[in-house]
C-alpha cells in the first residue's frame, strides 16, 4: 500500500512543548507543511490554504499522500469525509507504515460500497513484516456525510484505534508471549484513494462502476501529537515519560472502565469480523495474543 517515496523536505514545527520530560512535536492542520503529495498528478490537491485535502480516483489513477516526518509513538488524529454514493470497489487507506520486509504498520481502511450499504471500517496491525490480524467494523454513522475523527494513538504498550473519540480497537505490546510488537521502526504517515475492486466489495464480486468517477475523498485537522524521528534520533528524550510522571499522557495511556466499556459497546454492536475468533483460519490454534485475551 506505500505510495512512491518523495523528497523528505523537513518540515516547519509549529509548536515544539515539553511533555512529561520529553520533547514531543504537537503539529496542527496544515497540509502544505507535513504532507507530500506523492502520486496521482493533479488527481490529489491541496485547498484552502492548506486546510483541506483531497484525493480522487478515476479509471486511470487514484491518488495519494504521505507525511514530510517519520514518528517513532504518538497520536495521530485526522479527519475524513468518505467517497459518498456508489463506492464500490474503492479503498481509502489511512495508515502508519515504515519501509522494508520486516515492516510495521498500523491500518485503518474504508471499503466502499454500493450505495445505501455501509461502509466497512478494515483494521489491521503489522510487526516485522508479519499482519493477518484484521478486524472490521460497520460505523453507527454514514461516514460520507460529513467529517469524522479517526485517531491512532500508538505507545510502547499499546495502539488504540478510535472513532470521534470512542475507541474501537485495542492491541496491546505482547512480547512478553513471543508476539513482535511495532517499537523500534518510525513509521510515516500515508494515505490513499485506489481501485480494489478485486477484493473491496463483496469480496471483489462488485466492480467499480466507473461512471460515477471521479471518486473523492476529503481530509482536514490534522494533529500529530507525536515523537518525531530524525536522523536516527528522536525528539522525545530518552528518559521515558512513564517514568517521569504519574501522569504521562498519550505516551502511557491506557483504556480506563469508561473506554473499555465504549469499546466493548462497538465490538458488540458493530464488528463484523474478528481474526481472534476465526478458528477456521488458524487450525493450529489462535495467535498467542487472542488466546492470552491481550487484544480486544
Amino acid at each position: 500500500m506505500a505510495s512512491p517515496a518523495t523528497s523528505n523536505l523537513s518540515p516547519k514545527l509549529l509548536l515544539v512543548s515539553l511533555l512529561l520530560g520529553s520533547f514531543v512535536v504537537a503539529s496542527v492542520g496544515n497540509f502544505y507543511q507535513h504532507f507530500d503529495i506523492t502520486w496521482g498528478d493533479d488527481r490529489a490537491k491541496i485547498l484552502n490554504n492548506g486546510q483541506l485535502l483531497t484525493l480522487s480516483l478515476d479509471k486511470a489513477s487514484g491518488s495519494g499522500f504521505q507525511s514530510k516526518n517519520e514518528y517513532l509513538f504518538g497520536k495521530i488524529d485526522m479527519q475524513l469525509k468518505l467517497v459518498p454514493g456508489n463506492s464500490a470497489g474503492t479503498v481509502t487507506a489511512y495508515y502508519l507504515s515504515s519501509q522494508g520486509p520486516t515492516h510495521d504498520e498500523i491500518d485503518f481502511e474504508f471499503l466502499g460500497n454500493l450505495s445505501g450499504d455501509p461502509y466497512i471500517l478494515h483494521t489491521n496491525v503489522f510487526s516485522q513484516g508479519r499482519g493477518n490480524r484484521e478486524q472490521q467494523f460497520y460505523l453507527w454513522f454514514d461516514p460520507t456525510a460529513d467529517f469524522h475523527t479517526y485517531s491512532i494513538l500508538w505507545n510502547p504498550q499499546r495502539i488504540i484505534f478510535s472513532v470521534d473519540g470512542t475507541p474501537i480497537r485495542e492491541f496491546k505490546n505482547s512480547e512478553s508471549i513471543g508476539v513482535p510488537f511495532p517499537k523500534n521502526q518510525p513509521m510515516r504517515i500515508y494515505s490513499s484513494l485506489w481501485n480494489a475492486d478485486d477484493w473491496a466489495t463483496r469480496g471483489g464480486l462488485v466492480k467499480t462502476d466507473w461512471s460515477q468517477a471521479p471518486f473523492t475523498a476529503s481530509y482536514r485537522n490534522f494533529n500529530a501529537n507525536a515523537c518525531v524521528w530524525s536522523s536516527g534520533s528522536s525528539s522525545c528524550s530518552s528518559t521515558s515519560p512513564s517514568s517521569t510522571s504519574t501522569n504521562s499522557g498519550w505516551y502511557s495511556q491506557e483504556l480506563d472502565s469508561t473506554s473499555q466499556e465504549r469499546m466493548k459497546w462497538v465490538q458488540k454492536n458493530y464488528m463484523i469480523y474478528n481474526y481472534c475468533t476465526d478458528t477456521k483460519r488458524f487450525p493450529q490454534g489462535l495467535p498467542p495474543e487472542c488466546t492470552a485475551t491481550t487484544t480486544s
